[in-house]
Parts: C-alpha cells; structure tokens; sequence
C-alpha cells in the first residue's frame, strides 16, 4: 500500500518569531482528504561536550511550556544560511563558554514527528578550552558537569527527561562503545 500523503492547499496559520504554524489539506492513499496542523522549525543542534576528565557539560534551564527547570545538554535553533556544525559551535560557546577542538558528527534525529518537522543533529565536542559565555539576551541558564556514567543513570532514573538529550547519551554511549562510528567534522 502507497502510504504517502500528497499536499492538496497549504495555509499558514500563525507566523512567529521562528516559528511557523500550518494547517494542510492532504489527499490519503484511499483517495480521501484530510487535515495536517503542524510546525515548521528550522532546525536545531545538541552538543555532548565531554572534559577530559570524563565529565560531560550540561546546563540546568526552565523551560516555560514544561513549566519547570530542566537539566539538559546544550543545544540551539539553527539561523538561516548557517552550517550545523557552525551552529554547534556557536552554541555551545555562548551557553557554556566552552570551545572545542575535535568535534564528531553522531547523527540526526527528528523529535516530534507528529506534529512537527524539527531535525536536531548531534555532535560530540572533546578537547575542550573554557572561556567567557555569551548567552543570548533574556537566556538563563546554569552550566555544570556531571560524570558520565552518572548523566546516563539519571537518564534512565527520569532525572534527565527530555528527548533530546535522552537521545543525545544514547548515541554517546554507543560512540564511546565503538558500536556508533560517527564523522570528524
């Protein structure tokens, strides 16, 4: 069976500051149609920034549509004309401080696939070199180190909860295992 969709109309609903909602009339595979509400994103990064001591850099955030202070590895949208790795970069120097001298590529996941088109690739960044932050006006946020091991225990305890950084452990952990080979970039 055919399962792909094919766009009929596109509207959009709401334009924000970078966000973009839609509403989609779409034709399914038995001929029908159909209505698909969902966000346009533009893309983001998450870093797994490991010290040479084994300690992996993380940031405790709220997030206000949790509605509560998240412990997190760092992460950023993407800005229009930027390269991922670039954009990897640049975050992880202005919410950390931290610049890095290797970075390894480990893969892209796609977080919310019913309702959005967001794409987050992963990067391990080592070697690294502490400088001053450069958080971006109204960003608050706390940065400290956890051991590895124990970043992956709270990941499966419920301490570490959001996806992307679940994600972002998993891959690390199978980097670290040789079973996730991963690209120099």
């Amino acid at each position: 069976m055919e399962l792909v969709e094919q766009t009929l109309s596109t509207e959009t609903v709401y334009q924000g500051g970078f966000l973009q909602v839609r509403r989609d009339t779409v034709q399914l595979p038995d001929g029908s149609t159909a209505f698909r509400e969902y966000i346009l994103h533009p893309g983001a990064v998450a870093i797994l920034a490991l010290t040479p001591d084994g300690e992996l850099v993380m940031e405790r955030q709220y997030r206000y549509p949790a509605g509560r202070v998240f412990l997190e590895i760092p992460a950023g949208k993407i800005d229009p004309d930027e390269a991922r790795d670039s954009t990897a970069r640049r975050e992880l120097r202005e919410e950390t401080g931290y610049q890095a001298e290797r970075w390894i590529y480990l893969g892209t996941a796609h977080p919310c696939i019913g309702y959005a088109n967001e794409q987050i690739s992963y990067y391990l960044a080592q070697d690294l070199t502490l400088h001053e932050r450069q958080l971006d006006h109204g960003e608050f946020l706390d940065v400290v180190t956890v051991p590895l091991a124990d970043a992956l225990g709270m990941a499966l305890t419920g301490e570490i909860c959001d996806s992307k950084s679940i994600v972002g452990l998993h891959w690390l952990s199978a980097h670290l295992d040789g079973r996730l080979p991963g690209a120099a970039v």
